[in-house]
């Protein structure tokens, strides 16, 4: 039975063409500055407070590899469309069980795990629809202000953002469940992956403080490792994806169990 995903998919088609364009129109105009930025790298890293540089990942950035991999990944990737598969994913169980959706869904011969794992597959459409329309973008633009980017290196970084995406909506699942409204489920997991983002950028400003940073999602994906100096973090990413299925499997057993 796969009604649900269908279902589901297209209620995500709008909100993921909404939120590809305005990241694309955002990543038009950071790349726009590229040139002038390239120019004054040194001067602009002197300016910038060392807990920024830190929160970026900073590495090069007067190339258009540290630059791609310190500003476009690190804000647009990490931070922004992380927030949205959190927040996406925040309301998928609780608003359907708020409107009383759930028991008419139920009443069906479909099980409880059917539901919420078709409901998690359905991120598909947002998944596609940020990968192919901003690779798109990031790809066209790079050749039109005059820079070289090796395609398959890109489109391999862009791979390794995926299992740090269904972290965060494994995030918002788990919260989905739990939590009995919709509003406070939504803003709890934007809030976590904010934070997480946060606390990871500056436990890495400290020594001291660096091993908390190690159960923050963000802490295992390095774009601008693999743009800059092409190492992939196959076990970092295998992390991630273990995160996403015990996060998974938790927000399913609760809501086996769940009173709705």
């Amino acid at each position: 039975m796969t009604a649900i995903l269908r279902l589901e998919s297209r209620k995500l088609v709008r909100s993921s063409l909404v939120l590809t364009g305005l990241l694309s129109l955002l990543l038009g105009f950071v790349l726009a500055v590229f040139p002038g930025f390239a120019d004054e790298a040194e001067l602009i890293e002197e300016a910038f407070p060392p807990v920024l540089l830190g929160l970026l990942g900073i590495e090069e950035i007067h190339t258009i590899e540290g630059f791609v991999g310190g500003y476009v990944f690190s804000m647009i990737w990490l931070l922004f469309a992380g927030i949205y598969f959190a927040y996406a994913s925040a309301g998928m169980i609780v608003e359907d069980v708020r409107t009383r959706r759930m028991d008419l869904l139920l009443s069906n011969p479909v099980s409880r795990e059917s539901v919420l794992l078709q409901k998690v597959a359905a991120l598909w459409v947002p998944l596609v629809a940020l990968h192919v329309g901003l690779f798109a973008v990031l790809f066209v633009g790079i050749v039109v202000i005059g820079e070289t980017l090796d395609p398959v290196t890109l489109a391999v970084a862009h791979l390794f953002i995926v299992p740090y995406l269904l972290v965060c909506a494994g995030i918002g699942i788990v919260l989905s469940v739990v939590l009995g409204r919709v509003e406070s489920a939504q803003a709890t997991a934007l809030g976590l992956v904010f934070v997480c983002w946060l606390v990871d950028g500056l436990s890495e400003m400290n020594s001291e403080f660096e091993w908390v940073g190690a159960i923050t999602p963000s802490r295992y994906v390095d774009p601008g490792a693999i743009l800059v100096h092409e190492e992939y973090a196959f076990a970092d990413a295998g992390i991630l994806l273990i995160a996403f299925l015990v996060l998974l499997g938790v927000a399913t057993a609760l809501f086996v169990r769940r009173d709705i």
